[in-house]
């Protein structure tokens, strides 16, 4: 008698391992009618379906903790907020100076490749960096 469908399902239905699962081989025919889920739960309540313990250690001792710079979990929300807000006033900016005519086309675009890889720090740094083009 084939019961592997059986054994899924009940390992499925108790979050176990197959191999924890054991049937009473006295009561195999009612475990063979058994299709569902609370059949499953009905035949372990009265004895028919059985769950082994778990053998050897059950948990493994906590070590020390990696704590390298891979591990520090900050929320990507605050990092792409806070890039988003720099990135558009400096934009805002460039284009500002753009219009008013105090940087050539060439100039803007460069600028605007390095705002997007984060080059300027600041708008004041920005604002440096200009200075050093037009002068």
């Amino acid at each position: 008698m084939n019961l592997t469908k059986k054994k899924n399902l009940a390992a499925k239905v108790f979050s176990v391992g197959r191999s924890r699962i054991v049937f009473l081989k006295s009561r195999l025919n009612e475990i063979k009618e058994a299709i569902t889920k609370q059949d499953m739960r009905d035949l372990h309540k009265d004895g028919a379906i059985m769950i082994r313990e778990i053998k050897g250690r059950r948990t493994k001792t906590a070590s020390g903790g990696r704590t390298g710079p891979g591990k520090i979990k900050k929320s990507v929300n605050k990092r792409k907020k806070e890039y988003m807000s720099i990135t558009r006033k400096l934009r805002r900016h460039l284009y500002h100076e753009k219009t008013q005519g105090k940087i050539s086309k060439e100039d803007y675009t460069n600028a605007r490749k390095k705002i997007r890889n984060r080059f300027f720090r600041s708008k004041n740094h920005l604002k440096e960096h200009l200075g050093g083009i037009k002068s």
